[in-house]
């Protein structure tokens, strides 16, 4: 027999409300984000280098955005299937989604600060341009002709006040979806309605349509106008199953440390951990490992210098290894560890394959926003004339501005997650489909 028939689901109080336990977790995540986030200030003032700054609050703050993306696309694909197996770890799912309400902080207020003040950044350009060379396109044309004439046909979409304006809607929409899902699900934990299962179903639909265009264009915005001179039409999808990647192994996090805290006894078990494994694996892994091939291989055959530039600066230096750790990382050793049932069943080594796929989306973001092109790549007529001269590349991974920044923000995240299921229910404990959630057994 499987877990979910010889457990027993403790439906107590106890076991599915949040209280002081969750409240301490948040408190200490808050703490320890505050902490970090002090650090990182003091080592960003004595490295002084805006740049760097800059970038590695970008790509952080992209990373932790993506753990919000991935649990709200979670969500919103669990009601349009109407899937009864998830409702019994909806609720953490939904937690981490309703991130996204207040994220929006860690873009806008720097984007807008950098936009009013206009500053001049040395070597750079005005504003913006300290991170998208294209918000100064004199600057641009100056140091960069070539790329320059490209983008200057790019303008009418690449422009501070139209990316300024994209970017308010995109957390808008993120921001009050997924508080109406969340809402919704609470509400039906205090009144038992059936119909609102109904109406997040039908929401799901064109939320999931609208999910797909802004993650699309917010990719676009964020991480490939950083070299605006580049384009690739799989980048939204490519940014998409790393969502999915860090999304997914959060909620498996989740659901594995509320147990561990003594929730959710019996609610949660081995069928319910090996579908989430699953997930992972299919989209996480199999997903991006086929879209990241599908993308290379096309830009590779078809060798055109504006594209293939974009991995060529990925495979110089330092960022060479980098490219083979994200293959093997990303994609080898994780496809092996999870395509054992057991591998997804095991509390341990789920754990263990969640905090792996954690840290290769953060290097797999860490790779899209890091490497620079070189300016002269076209005066190399060879290959090995280009990596020759730029050999002695390094990636930054050693600075640790990256690791206090990731910390802070991770703090946050989790402490305003776990503070949000503190105040409630951590279980959808009255919807009409709990119960085939606690008797799901895989086939």
């Amino acid at each position: 027999m499987s877990a979910s028939i010889t457990n027993v689901a403790d439906l107590s109080d106890r076991s599915i409300m949040g209280d002081d336990r969750l409240v301490r977790t948040s408190r200490v995540a808050y703490v320890v984000a505050v902490i970090s986030l002090i650090a990182a200030a003091f080592v960003a003032w004595k490295q002084n280098d805006p740049h760097g700054l800059a970038m590695i609050w970008l790509q952080n703050g992209i990373f932790v955005l993506t753990l919000s993306l991935g649990a709200f696309f979670f969500v919103m694909v669990q009601h349009i299937t109407n899937a009864g197996w998830a409702v019994a770890i909806r609720r953490i799912a939904e937690a981490q989604a309703a991130n996204l309400t207040w994220i929006w902080v860690l873009f806008l207020v720097p984007m807008f600060w950098l936009l009013i003040t206009n500053r001049e950044w040395n070597g750079f350009g005005h504003g913006l341009a300290i991170i998208w060379p294209w918000a100064d396109m004199a600057h641009l044309t100056e140091h960069s002709p070539a790329e320059g004439a490209i983008v200057a046909h790019k303008t009418a979409f690449l422009n501070p006040t139209f990316f300024m304006i994209r970017a308010c809607f995109y957390f808008a929409f993120w921001a009050l979806a997924t508080r109406w899902f969340l809402s919704t699900s609470r509400r039906q934990d205090q009144t038992g309605d059936a119909t609102l299962s109904t109406k997040m179903r039908y929401a799901a639909a064109p939320c999931l349509i609208l999910f797909a265009l802004t993650s699309t264009f917010a990719a676009v915005d964020w991480i490939m106008s950083l070299s605006p001179a580049w384009f690739s039409t799989m980048f939204g999808i490519y940014f998409f199953a790393g969502t999915c990647a860090g999304g997914f192994s959060i909620i498996a996090i989740g659901c594995l440390r509320l147990q561990a805290m003594g929730y959710l006894r019996g609610v949660i078990t081995a069928e319910h951990y090996q579908d989430i494994g699953k997930m992972i694996w299919a989209f996480g892994i199999v997903f991006w490992a086929y879209i990241a091939f599908s993308q290379y291989m096309l830009i590779w055959y078809g060798n055109l210098p504006e594209e293939t530039v974009w991995f060529l600066a990925r495979q110089i230096g330092d960022w060479a290894w980098v490219s083979v750790a994200l293959l093997l990382g990303h994609f080898i050793i994780p496809f092996l560890f999870f395509i054992s049932r057991w591998m997804k069943r095991w509390r341990g080594t789920l754990a263990f394959g969640a905090l792996w796929m954690l840290a290769f989306a953060w290097i797999d973001i860490y790779w899209l926003v890091m490497p620079v092109v070189p300016h002269d790549v076209a005066t190399f007529t060879t290959y090995d004339a280009l990596a020759s001269a730029y050999a002695t590349t390094s990636t930054g991974l050693g600075n640790p501005l990256n690791y206090l920044m990731l910390v802070g923000f991770i703090g946050l995240s989790i402490g305003s997650a776990t503070g949000r299921l503190s105040r409630g229910s951590v279980l959808c404990r009255r919807d009409p489909r709990l119960n085939e959630s606690l008797q799901f057994e895989n086939i």
